[in-house]
């Protein structure tokens, strides 16, 4: 073994939580959802982790950043760790993962244009709730024009 090899710096959940800006409760949900490996204990009880499991850790935030979900990050991690698969595979995904987030950008903007109409429609008064303008527009069927 070589004194590098020796020196390799192990880590407690918590120091790798730590160095990983995330909670040690983070990292064993992680573990349970299969993202990370759960490493042996060693003789004193302790779990020890190598400096490869806090970069494993920030991918997986840093894909949450990206929207992805741990289903998705697991097929990303999966990509990362076998050999043989090839950026386009990974390019791929990610391309997807932009095309469903532009939808659900889209979906949301005619939310908010919806909303928008609903607030410019009521009048902001103190009649009774069941005389609002907007509670009327949600009880009509979709497309329904006002009477």
């Amino acid at each position: 073994m070589d004194s590098s090899t020796s020196r390799q710096q192990w880590l407690s959940v918590g120091k790798l939580a730590e160095l990983a800006e995330v909670s040690a409760n983070a990292v064993r949900f992680y573990e349970r959802e299969g993202l990370m490996q759960v490493p042996p204990k060693t003789r004193s009880g302790y779990r020890l982790y190598g400096p490869e499991a806090v970069q494993r850790l920030r991918f997986i935030k840093q894909a949450q950043n990206c929207g992805f979900t741990l289903a998705e990050i697991q097929a990303l991690l999966q990509l990362r760790d076998q050999p043989s698969a090839c950026c386009n595979e990974v390019h791929a995904k990610v391309v997807e993962k932009k095309l469903a987030l532009e939808a659900r950008i889209r979906d949301m903007k005619t939310m908010s244009k919806a909303l928008d109409q609903l607030i410019a429609d009521c009048s902001n008064d103190d009649r009774p709730a069941e005389y609002c303008p907007i509670l009327g527009a949600l009880s009509r069927p979709a497309g329904g024009a006002a009477r």
